[in-house]
């Protein structure tokens, strides 16, 4: 961690970077995570409906696959338009509105009877919820100064982490429990229990956070100053650029190959993760849903203290190949073991420490590169790149599981994908990417 700097107050009291930073997290963190946490449950309860809604709609793994990748083609459609009104309109205002807005496509899930229907409304749904996970980012960078943004953004993405620990076991329990209740489906049930609360996150969003510090009025005006300076200090070698600016900046494509790379492994865990264990433990939906938190249980540990480490080096690339590694020595192990739970269990938790951990700690660099404009447009661009990965990684691991009854040679695919990624970020980051931002 840096050495903070120090302002004072009246009094005896003192102001430092480290304290106004603690303060504006405790304030602005808890919401932003219990949002990601429906954000991400929105993107897997998919994953955990899949056996209840292929038995009672007859869908075939490849249109389950293509239903799934749906939503990412609405969402990377929209992505970068999304993230741009975000900042003409204001986070706050915008965050609300797409919480809302996907909360009730969600929940119109339940009258889903035909692949059609299951194709537009997950398009529509990723249309909605177009632009929230990089406009949060966006909107991080202009809270957070560089030194600090590792354990932010981990915080942040543990909530992805309690989407499978806490999404998991509670999803399995709704479609065990609630199937059939008031003639609906235990999957049913399941869009409804992730869209409806969003409404009300939604206007709590709309209460409660604000747009830039200066609107902060639980900040003093000497916390304000000593927030905006700090931030303003670490990006002093930025430039403000345009999204066609931020795209032309050495090393910006790259590392939205990357993130390309880490998402086919994060969907192979998200969308595959619980089919493997039921395969391998022929268990029932709530013992699958809490073997499926495990994964997430390591990503949330490895998160937190990845997210120190990181901030504490300022390296951030050789943390992203460090995880990247272990993700696919974790790919390889579970290909190895698919049939066998107790090893894969082991094979998943080495997959999740790595993949799950290795998307907050990647999301530190953009900010290197750009600020401004470029940076609301560019973040949500490397998004939309990278969101590809989740179109290839379920269609292609639905495809080869239908073609050979098994999904090993994906899993080795998808680490060999991982190694690649953990190749570029040791070896093809630009100086701008590779130097520590530890005292930048």
């Amino acid at each position: 961690m840096t050495v903070a700097a120090t302002s004072h107050l009246a009094g005896d009291d003192a102001v430092t970077e480290a304290s106004v930073v603690r303060k504006a997290a405790w304030r602005l963190m808890p919401l932003i995570m219990v949002c990601y946490m429906f954000a991400f449950f929105d993107r897997i309860n998919i994953s955990f409906a899949k056996f209840q809604l292929q038995s009672d709609l007859g869908f075939s793994n490849v249109a389950y696959g293509l239903g799934a990748s749906m939503f990412v083609v609405g969402y990377v459609i929209f992505e970068v338009p999304s993230n741009l009104l975000l900042y003409r309109v204001g986070a706050r205002r915008w965050i609300a509105r797409i919480m809302v807005s996907w909360g009730i496509a969600t929940a119109l899930m339940v009258f889903i009877t035909t692949e059609w229907h299951f194709y537009v409304l997950r398009f529509i749904i990723g249309a909605m919820e177009a632009g929230f996970a990089p406009g949060i980012l966006y909107y991080l960078t202009l809270w957070f100064p560089a030194s600090f943004r590792g354990r932010v953004t981990s915080f942040m993405f543990v909530a992805s982490a309690f989407s499978g620990i806490f999404g998991a076991p509670v999803a399995g329990l709704i479609l065990g429990g609630l199937n059939g209740v008031a003639g609906l489906a235990g999957w049913q049930w399941l869009f409804l229990a992730g869209g409806l609360p969003c409404l009300v996150l939604g206007a709590m969003v709309f209460l409660r956070l604000d747009d830039r510090i200066s609107d902060a009025r639980w900040l003093s005006q000497r916390e304000k100053d000593l927030l905006s300076a700090q931030i303003a200090h670490h990006n002093r070698d930025i430039g403000d650029h345009s999204l066609w600016g931020a795209i032309k900046q050495p090393g910006f494509l790259l590392i939205a190959l990357v993130y390309f790379l880490l998402q086919v492994g994060s969907y192979g865990l998200n969308f595959w993760g619980p089919d493997l264990i039921k395969t391998a433990s022929g268990g029932q939906a709530a013992s699958v849903g809490f073997l499926t938190a495990i994964p997430y249980i390591c990503g949330a540990i490895s998160m937190i203290v990845i997210g120190r480490l990181s901030d504490a080096s300022g390296e951030r690339p050789k943390f992203v190949a460090g995880l990247a590694i272990a993700a696919a020595i974790g790919f390889f192990a579970a290909g190895i073991f698919d049939r066998q739970i107790v090893p894969l269990m082991f094979a998943l938790a080495l997959v999740g420490a790595g993949i799950v951990a290795s998307i907050p700690t990647f999301w530190t660099l953009p900010a290197k590169l750009v600020t401004g404009a470029g940076a609301a447009g560019g973040i949500a661009l490397i998004n939309t790149l990278g969101q590809f990965g989740g179109i290839v990684s379920p269609v292609a691991v639905g495809w080869i599981k239908d073609l050979t009854g098994s999904t090993t040679p994906a899993l080795y695919a998808i680490g060999g994908v991982c190694l690649i990624a953990a190749g570029l970020s040791l070896f093809a980051m630009p100086e701008s990417l590779r130097r520590s931002d530890r005292k930048a």
